[in-house]
Protein backbone atom coordinates (compact mmCIF):
# COMPACT_ATOMS: atom_id res chain seq x y z
CA UNK A 1 0.00 0.00 0.00
CA UNK A 2 3.06 2.29 0.73
CA UNK A 3 4.39 1.86 -2.69
CA UNK A 4 0.55 2.69 -3.99
CA UNK A 5 1.07 6.21 -2.11
CA UNK A 6 4.60 7.03 -3.70
CA UNK A 7 3.53 6.19 -6.63
CA UNK A 8 0.32 8.83 -6.29
CA UNK A 9 2.64 11.25 -4.90
CA UNK A 10 5.50 10.89 -7.58
CA UNK A 11 2.86 11.95 -10.13
CA UNK A 12 2.78 15.50 -8.89
CA UNK A 13 -0.63 16.20 -8.91
CA UNK A 14 -2.76 18.09 -6.09
CA UNK A 15 -4.06 15.27 -3.50
CA UNK A 16 -6.63 15.41 -0.92
CA UNK A 17 -5.55 12.90 1.64
CA UNK A 18 -8.28 11.48 3.73
CA UNK A 19 -10.11 8.75 5.74
CA UNK A 20 -13.35 8.51 6.22
CA UNK A 21 -13.49 12.11 5.40
CA UNK A 22 -15.29 12.98 8.89
CA UNK A 23 -13.69 16.28 9.19
CA UNK A 24 -13.83 17.27 5.95
CA UNK A 25 -15.92 20.65 6.93
CA UNK A 26 -12.80 21.44 8.59
CA UNK A 27 -10.13 24.16 7.41
CA UNK A 28 -10.76 25.67 3.92
CA UNK A 29 -12.23 23.78 1.44
CA UNK A 30 -10.43 20.20 0.28
CA UNK A 31 -8.54 20.54 -3.06
CA UNK A 32 -6.73 17.74 -5.23
CA UNK A 33 -7.58 14.13 -6.28
CA UNK A 34 -8.79 12.40 -2.80
CA UNK A 35 -6.01 9.89 -1.64
CA UNK A 36 -7.76 7.36 0.32
CA UNK A 37 -5.80 6.23 3.36
CA UNK A 38 -8.38 3.69 4.58
CA UNK A 39 -6.68 0.84 2.80
CA UNK A 40 -3.48 1.29 4.86
CA UNK A 41 -4.93 0.04 8.01
CA UNK A 42 -4.20 -2.14 11.43
CA UNK A 43 -2.37 -1.43 14.99
CA UNK A 44 0.90 -2.65 14.52
CA UNK A 45 1.98 -2.48 17.80
CA UNK A 46 0.28 -2.33 21.37
CA UNK A 47 2.07 -2.63 24.95
CA UNK A 48 0.19 -1.77 28.16
CA UNK A 49 2.93 -1.94 30.34
CA UNK A 50 4.83 0.61 28.19
CA UNK A 51 1.43 2.77 27.64
CA UNK A 52 1.75 3.15 23.72
CA UNK A 53 0.02 2.40 20.81
CA UNK A 54 1.24 2.59 17.04
CA UNK A 55 -1.08 2.44 14.52
CA UNK A 56 -1.14 2.52 10.89
CA UNK A 57 -3.10 5.85 9.51
CA UNK A 58 -6.37 4.42 8.28
CA UNK A 59 -7.12 2.23 11.62
CA UNK A 60 -10.54 3.57 12.75
CA UNK A 61 -10.65 5.43 16.04
CA UNK A 62 -12.83 2.88 17.57
CA UNK A 63 -10.99 0.17 16.86
CA UNK A 64 -8.28 1.24 18.98
CA UNK A 65 -10.22 2.67 21.92
CA UNK A 66 -11.68 -0.99 21.55
CA UNK A 67 -7.88 -2.48 22.57
CA UNK A 68 -7.34 -0.57 25.16
CA UNK A 69 -10.39 -0.10 26.89
CA UNK A 70 -9.72 -4.57 26.91
CA UNK A 71 -6.59 -3.14 28.81
CA UNK A 72 -8.71 -0.56 30.61
CA UNK A 73 -6.89 2.18 28.93
CA UNK A 74 -7.86 4.98 26.67
CA UNK A 75 -6.82 7.74 24.89
CA UNK A 76 -6.81 10.80 27.13
CA UNK A 77 -6.98 13.50 24.88
CA UNK A 78 -10.01 12.14 23.53
CA UNK A 79 -9.80 12.73 19.96
CA UNK A 80 -13.33 13.62 18.66
CA UNK A 81 -15.42 10.52 16.28
CA UNK A 82 -17.22 12.42 13.84
CA UNK A 83 -17.96 9.39 12.10
CA UNK A 84 -17.92 5.28 13.28
CA UNK A 85 -14.98 5.26 10.89
CA UNK A 86 -13.14 8.19 11.93
CA UNK A 87 -9.47 7.29 11.23
CA UNK A 88 -6.44 7.66 13.72
CA UNK A 89 -4.21 9.51 11.12
CA UNK A 90 -7.04 12.00 10.45
CA UNK A 91 -7.40 12.43 14.21
CA UNK A 92 -4.22 13.33 14.04
CA UNK A 93 -3.80 15.45 10.86
CA UNK A 94 -6.49 17.67 12.42
CA UNK A 95 -4.94 17.86 15.99
CA UNK A 96 -8.72 18.07 18.05
CA UNK A 97 -8.69 16.96 21.49
CA UNK A 98 -12.34 16.24 23.46
CA UNK A 99 -13.51 17.26 26.86
CA UNK A 100 -10.45 16.13 28.51
CA UNK A 101 -8.05 18.31 26.78
CA UNK A 102 -8.21 21.03 29.89
CA UNK A 103 -6.79 18.55 32.34
CA UNK A 104 -5.35 15.35 30.16
CA UNK A 105 -3.41 17.51 27.59
CA UNK A 106 -3.92 18.26 23.90
CA UNK A 107 -3.00 15.53 21.28
CA UNK A 108 -0.16 16.50 19.87
CA UNK A 109 1.39 15.90 23.96
CA UNK A 110 0.54 12.18 23.35
CA UNK A 111 1.87 12.09 19.91
CA UNK A 112 5.06 9.99 20.64
CA UNK A 113 6.19 9.34 17.03
CA UNK A 114 5.35 9.56 13.13
CA UNK A 115 5.87 7.49 9.56
CA UNK A 116 4.91 10.04 6.65
CA UNK A 117 5.71 10.18 3.05
CA UNK A 118 6.87 13.69 2.29
CA UNK A 119 6.25 14.83 -1.09
CA UNK A 120 9.07 13.71 -3.01
CA UNK A 121 7.45 10.13 -1.34
CA UNK A 122 10.50 9.52 0.75
CA UNK A 123 9.12 7.60 3.54
CA UNK A 124 10.45 9.77 6.99
CA UNK A 125 10.47 8.89 10.63
CA UNK A 126 10.12 11.11 13.91
CA UNK A 127 10.26 10.18 17.27
CA UNK A 128 9.21 6.91 18.75
CA UNK A 129 7.51 4.66 21.06
CA UNK A 130 8.75 6.24 24.30
CA UNK A 131 8.28 9.36 26.04
CA UNK A 132 12.08 9.83 26.04
CA UNK A 133 12.89 9.87 22.60
CA UNK A 134 13.06 13.49 20.94
CA UNK A 135 16.78 15.11 20.60
CA UNK A 136 16.55 18.82 18.66
CA UNK A 137 13.07 19.63 16.86
CA UNK A 138 10.02 17.72 17.41
CA UNK A 139 8.50 17.36 14.33
CA UNK A 140 6.06 14.43 15.66
CA UNK A 141 3.60 17.49 17.35
CA UNK A 142 4.17 19.78 14.25
CA UNK A 143 2.65 17.26 12.09
CA UNK A 144 0.09 17.34 14.64
CA UNK A 145 -2.58 19.71 13.65
CA UNK A 146 -1.15 20.14 10.21
CA UNK A 147 -4.07 19.49 8.18
CA UNK A 148 -2.10 17.28 6.12
CA UNK A 149 -0.16 20.14 4.05
CA UNK A 150 3.18 18.49 5.07
CA UNK A 151 2.99 15.06 4.10
CA UNK A 152 1.19 11.72 4.23
CA UNK A 153 1.18 10.35 8.03
CA UNK A 154 1.44 6.49 7.61
CA UNK A 155 1.91 5.38 11.06
CA UNK A 156 1.44 6.94 14.14
CA UNK A 157 2.44 6.23 17.74
CA UNK A 158 0.53 7.41 20.59
CA UNK A 159 0.92 7.52 24.48
CA UNK A 160 -2.14 5.62 26.41
CA UNK A 161 -3.44 5.99 30.13
CA UNK A 162 -4.96 3.68 32.59
CA UNK A 163 -8.94 4.74 32.98
CA UNK A 164 -9.51 6.59 35.90
CA UNK A 165 -11.09 4.28 39.11
CA UNK A 166 -13.65 6.73 39.61
CA UNK A 167 -16.32 9.09 37.95
CA UNK A 168 -18.83 11.46 38.63
CA UNK A 169 -20.83 13.76 36.64
CA UNK A 170 -22.17 17.03 38.45
CA UNK A 171 -24.29 20.02 37.26
CA UNK A 172 -24.85 23.55 38.53
CA UNK A 173 -27.17 26.27 37.75
CA UNK A 174 -25.08 29.58 37.50
CA UNK A 175 -24.72 32.50 35.22
CA UNK A 176 -21.47 32.81 32.71
CA UNK A 177 -19.87 34.74 34.45
CA UNK A 178 -20.27 33.29 37.99
CA UNK A 179 -19.27 30.12 36.21
CA UNK A 180 -16.01 31.40 34.51
CA UNK A 181 -14.74 32.16 37.82
CA UNK A 182 -16.21 29.26 39.93
CA UNK A 183 -13.62 27.70 37.38
CA UNK A 184 -11.01 29.68 36.99
CA UNK A 185 -11.07 29.47 41.47
CA UNK A 186 -11.35 25.75 41.13
CA UNK A 187 -8.65 25.34 38.47
CA UNK A 188 -6.26 26.80 41.73
CA UNK A 189 -7.10 23.95 43.96
CA UNK A 190 -6.38 19.98 43.91
CA UNK A 191 -9.20 18.99 42.63
CA UNK A 192 -9.53 16.11 40.44
CA UNK A 193 -11.79 18.16 37.52
CA UNK A 194 -10.99 16.63 34.35
CA UNK A 195 -13.83 18.42 31.90
CA UNK A 196 -16.13 21.34 32.28
CA UNK A 197 -19.08 22.45 29.92
CA UNK A 198 -21.10 25.40 30.63
CA UNK A 199 -24.67 26.22 28.30
CA UNK A 200 -27.62 28.10 28.82
CA UNK A 201 -26.75 29.02 32.61
CA UNK A 202 -25.97 25.36 33.45
CA UNK A 203 -22.70 24.20 34.66
CA UNK A 204 -21.45 20.61 34.16
CA UNK A 205 -18.25 19.50 35.62
CA UNK A 206 -16.45 16.14 35.27
CA UNK A 207 -14.64 14.26 38.06
CA UNK A 208 -12.36 11.14 37.50
CA UNK A 209 -9.58 9.71 39.50
CA UNK A 210 -9.10 8.05 43.10
CA UNK A 211 -12.12 6.86 44.60
CA UNK A 212 -11.46 9.06 47.71
CA UNK A 213 -10.37 11.75 45.58
CA UNK A 214 -13.94 12.00 43.46
CA UNK A 215 -15.97 11.77 47.02
CA UNK A 216 -14.05 14.23 48.78
CA UNK A 217 -14.18 16.89 45.42
CA UNK A 218 -18.12 15.88 45.72
CA UNK A 219 -17.75 17.94 49.07
CA UNK A 220 -15.80 20.62 48.32
CA UNK A 221 -17.50 21.69 44.89
CA UNK A 222 -20.99 22.18 46.89
CA UNK A 223 -24.14 20.56 46.11
CA UNK A 224 -24.73 19.45 42.56
CA UNK A 225 -27.03 17.59 40.74
CA UNK A 226 -25.89 14.24 39.67
CA UNK A 227 -26.02 13.96 36.29
CA UNK A 228 -25.78 11.00 33.28
CA UNK A 229 -22.08 10.77 32.56
CA UNK A 230 -22.99 10.04 29.05
CA UNK A 231 -23.18 13.65 28.30
CA UNK A 232 -19.47 14.08 27.71
CA UNK A 233 -19.55 11.27 24.75
CA UNK A 234 -22.38 14.09 22.98
CA UNK A 235 -20.18 16.69 23.85
CA UNK A 236 -16.65 14.90 22.13
CA UNK A 237 -18.20 13.98 19.36
CA UNK A 238 -20.39 17.05 18.83
CA UNK A 239 -23.94 15.33 18.72
CA UNK A 240 -25.34 17.88 20.58
CA UNK A 241 -28.11 19.66 18.41
CA UNK A 242 -25.64 23.46 19.28
CA UNK A 243 -23.61 21.87 17.02
CA UNK A 244 -25.41 21.13 14.28
CA UNK A 245 -26.10 24.61 12.68
CA UNK A 246 -24.39 26.19 9.59
CA UNK A 247 -22.13 28.69 11.23
CA UNK A 248 -20.16 28.04 14.36
CA UNK A 249 -17.00 29.42 15.44
CA UNK A 250 -14.46 27.86 17.81
CA UNK A 251 -12.67 30.70 20.24
CA UNK A 252 -9.13 29.49 21.94
CA UNK A 253 -8.47 32.05 24.58
CA UNK A 254 -7.14 32.54 27.93
CA UNK A 255 -8.97 30.54 30.56
CA UNK A 256 -9.13 33.71 32.90
CA UNK A 257 -11.06 35.86 29.91
CA UNK A 258 -14.12 37.80 30.70
CA UNK A 259 -17.58 36.96 29.44
CA UNK A 260 -17.58 37.24 25.61
CA UNK A 261 -20.35 39.88 24.81
CA UNK A 262 -20.84 38.51 21.35
CA UNK A 263 -24.64 38.30 19.24
CA UNK A 264 -25.61 34.47 19.64
CA UNK A 265 -25.04 31.59 21.15
CA UNK A 266 -22.10 30.27 23.44
CA UNK A 267 -21.19 27.01 24.84
CA UNK A 268 -18.03 27.05 26.73
CA UNK A 269 -15.60 24.22 27.91
CA UNK A 270 -11.45 23.86 28.81
CA UNK A 271 -12.64 25.69 32.48
CA UNK A 272 -13.29 28.68 30.10
CA UNK A 273 -10.40 28.43 26.87
CA UNK A 274 -12.76 27.27 24.35
CA UNK A 275 -15.93 29.08 23.55
CA UNK A 276 -18.09 27.48 21.14
CA UNK A 277 -20.27 30.70 19.05
CA UNK A 278 -23.07 30.37 16.98
CA UNK A 279 -23.33 33.67 15.43
CA UNK A 280 -24.12 35.25 12.09
CA UNK A 281 -21.69 38.51 13.40
CA UNK A 282 -19.16 39.23 10.92
CA UNK A 283 -15.61 37.78 11.05
CA UNK A 284 -13.82 40.88 12.00
CA UNK A 285 -16.13 41.14 14.99
CA UNK A 286 -15.48 37.76 16.14
CA UNK A 287 -11.79 38.11 15.58
CA UNK A 288 -11.22 41.21 17.05
CA UNK A 289 -13.22 40.25 20.14
CA UNK A 290 -11.27 36.78 20.83
CA UNK A 291 -7.72 39.28 20.07
CA UNK A 292 -8.64 41.73 22.31
CA UNK A 293 -8.22 39.23 25.48
CA UNK A 294 -5.05 37.32 23.64
CA UNK A 295 -6.77 34.63 21.90
CA UNK A 296 -8.00 33.21 18.28
CA UNK A 297 -11.41 32.31 16.37
CA UNK A 298 -11.60 29.90 13.90
CA UNK A 299 -14.56 29.40 11.30
CA UNK A 300 -14.94 25.79 12.42
CA UNK A 301 -17.84 25.18 10.48
CA UNK A 302 -19.50 27.47 7.44
CA UNK A 303 -21.43 27.01 4.11
CA UNK A 304 -19.56 26.76 1.04
CA UNK A 305 -19.62 30.33 0.10
CA UNK A 306 -18.79 31.84 3.70
CA UNK A 307 -16.01 29.71 3.33
CA UNK A 308 -14.57 30.73 0.54
CA UNK A 309 -15.03 34.81 1.45
CA UNK A 310 -13.44 34.25 5.36
CA UNK A 311 -10.51 32.03 5.74
CA UNK A 312 -11.17 29.46 8.37
CA UNK A 313 -8.24 30.15 10.30
CA UNK A 314 -7.00 33.91 11.61
CA UNK A 315 -4.54 35.53 9.87
CA UNK A 316 -0.89 34.63 10.78
CA UNK A 317 1.11 37.69 11.56
CA UNK A 318 4.31 37.95 8.67
CA UNK A 319 7.29 36.42 11.03
CA UNK A 320 5.00 33.10 11.77
CA UNK A 321 3.47 32.64 8.17
CA UNK A 322 6.76 32.97 6.72
CA UNK A 323 8.23 29.93 9.17
CA UNK A 324 4.67 28.02 7.96
CA UNK A 325 5.73 28.55 4.51
CA UNK A 326 9.39 27.31 4.91
CA UNK A 327 8.07 24.33 6.46
CA UNK A 328 5.53 23.37 3.04
CA UNK A 329 8.50 24.25 1.28
CA UNK A 330 10.28 21.78 3.23
CA UNK A 331 8.47 19.12 3.27
CA UNK A 332 6.54 19.52 0.11
CA UNK A 333 8.12 21.75 -2.29
CA UNK A 334 5.38 21.35 -5.28
CA UNK A 335 2.67 22.27 -3.12
CA UNK A 336 0.94 18.96 -3.59
CA UNK A 337 -0.39 17.82 -0.31
CA UNK A 338 -4.25 19.20 1.04
CA UNK A 339 -3.61 22.62 -1.07
CA UNK A 340 -4.74 25.82 0.44
CA UNK A 341 -6.38 23.50 3.49
CA UNK A 342 -4.47 24.99 5.93
CA UNK A 343 -3.78 28.69 4.77
CA UNK A 344 -4.61 29.57 1.03
CA UNK A 345 -0.79 30.84 1.09
CA UNK A 346 0.23 27.01 0.32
Amino acid sequence: MIAGFKQRILEGKPLCIRGAGSKDFYGNPPQGEILDTRTHSGIVAYEPTELYVTAKCGTPIAEIEAALAAQGQFLAFEPPRFSPDSTVGGAVAAGLSGPRRVSAGALRDFVLGVKLLDGAARELTFGGQVMKNVAGYDVSRVIAGSLGTLGLITEVSLKVLPQPVADATLRFEMAQAVALDKLNRWAGRPLPIVASAWQNDVLTIRLAGARAAVEAAKLKVGVGETADGTCWDVLRNQTADFFKTETLWRLSVPSTAPELKLPGEQLIEWGGALRWLKSDAPAEMIRAAAAAVGGSATLYRASAELKAQVDAFAPLPAPLMALHQNLKAAFDPQGIFNPGRLYKEF
